[in-house]
């Protein structure tokens, strides 16, 4: 069954945004997050192992909700369904990318970083994006700004956020969750730091109330 867009969004307040450079880890690594609590993963496709990761996490721990990040271009969308990989990130608008993953009843959360691209993938009718990268971007200011004057958008911003700074995120009204590293960071997922992520992952869990 696909899972709309805003569901998966909706599961947590934080989906940790990961860079797995041994797909062995990533079952250990899903389990870990969900005993913090987290049950939606972002893998970035900026490894050789992401997508044989993402297929062991959906394999071995179906209970998390699993995605691939770092999508670029459609020739590769039907490789990340070849995963499960149950939805899809990129780090820009890419309107050939956005009707490819539709067409192919794949979950996309395209990145905007302006109004004007904001405005242009609501006309593509998309509803729900990601606002990257969020602090140079001009942070929680910048989306409490857009929200008036385009209300029915939905944002996950990712880049930069940590967990001193995601709470300011998370209280405006037009975000959804925040997307980050800091609950499973890449140095402990080399280390395979479980018990370390496990903690964390609780507390980026606990920023949701």
């Amino acid at each position: 069954m696909t899972l709309a867009l805003r569901d998966i969004l909706t599961r947590g307040p934080v989906i940790p945004v990961v860079t797995i450079d041994d797909a062995g880890a990533g079952p250990d690594l899903a389990r870990a997050l969900l005993a913090g609590g987290i049950s939606v993963i972002e893998v970035t496709m900026r490894t050789s192992a992401a997508l044989d990761a993402v297929r062991a996490i959906r394999a071995e721990v179906p209970q998390m909700v699993a995605g691939v990040g770092t999508l670029l271009d459609p020739e590769r969308i039907a490789e990340v369904l070849a995963t499960g990989a149950q939805f899809a990130v990129s780090p820009g608008l890419d309107l050939a990318l956005v009707e490819a993953c539709r067409e192919a009843g794949l979950p996309l959360l395209p990145g905007i970083q302006t109004v004007s691209e904001a405005m242009a993938a609501r006309r593509a009718g998309l509803d729900t994006l990601k606002f990257f990268p969020a602090k140079t971007a001009g942070g929680p200011a910048a989306l409490q700004q857009i929200q008036p004057v385009l209300p029915d958008l939905r944002f996950c911003p990712t880049g930069g956020i940590g967990l001193s700074d995601a709470g300011d995120y998370l209280a405006l009204a037009n975000v959804l969750c925040v997307g980050g590293s800091f609950p499973a960071p890449t140095d402990a997922i080399r280390s395979r730091n479980w018990e370390a992520i496990r903690n964390k992952a609780a507390q980026a869990q606990a920023l949701g109330g």
